[in-house]
């Protein structure tokens, strides 16, 4: 069985956001040489997340209004995390809600995904450098 691990990083330059990192987790696994078995992709910060869902404007524009519904980011004092000097408990909540990591099988050396399917890094806190870990296990 093959291993294989790989970080991918990210700055975004506002508080929050979505990028579809599909290719980037499709070339992590062409360069792994796996030809089935299983790709985790994982948030490695407990501001962000990575989830699977459809890449649809509308729709990330419906996540950021709900996830800004459930868990807004003012008053930051609404937040007791918030009482050891942070400001973004609001973003430990999103994350909770939106997921830490996906799991996806290979199949003949692609990623096998339903209809419309593509990987997500949601941001809840950025403006700072974060990773996400890619491993690949399989033949």
């Amino acid at each position: 069985m093959r291993s294989y691990r790989q970080e991918l990083w990210f700055e975004l330059p506002t508080r929050g956001g979505f990028v579809n990192i599909t290719d980037r987790v499709a070339d992590c696994l062409r360069a792994s040489g796996v030809r089935e078995g299983l790709c985790l992709v994982n948030a490695m910060h407990i501001t962000a997340s990575v989830f699977i869902n459809d890449d649809e404007p509308g729709l990330h524009q419906d996540y950021e209004q709900w996830l800004e519904r459930l868990a807004p980011h003012q008053p930051v004092s609404a937040y007791r995390h918030n009482r050891t000097g942070e400001d973004n408990g609001d973003a430990h909540l999103k994350r909770q809600v939106m997921g830490r990591e996906v799991v996806v099988a290979v199949t003949e050396g692609r990623l096998d995904f339903g209809p419309w399917e593509q990987i997500f890094y949601g941001e809840f806190d950025g403006r700072r450098r974060k990773r996400v870990l890619v491993k690949i296990i399989g033949e």
